[in-house]
């Protein structure tokens, strides 16, 4: 079963650009609306969720060296 927010990012990508622009815009403004305090507890909540995730091997990784190499090579 999927999660709500999968659910919602699907139907979100289902949506034409300029109404995806138009939710972007609404779900940004909701978050400059929280306090610090705020900010912080629900960044730290998604940098555990991506460690959680990377620990168990449901997103991959990269070293180091590899994404700088790709960033410097499209710098250029």
């Amino acid at each position: 079963m999927k999660s709500n927010l999968a659910q919602c990012e699907e139907l979100a990508f289902k949506l034409p650009v300029n109404e995806r622009a138009i939710l972007a815009e609404h779900l940004i403004k909701s978050l400059d609306d929280m306090d610090d305090e705020d900010v912080e507890r629900v960044w730290l909540e998604e940098a555990d969720r991506r460690y959680q995730a990377y620990k168990s091997g449901a997103i991959p990784s990269r070293s180091a060296e590899d994404v700088f190499r790709d960033a410097r090579s499209r710098i250029r």
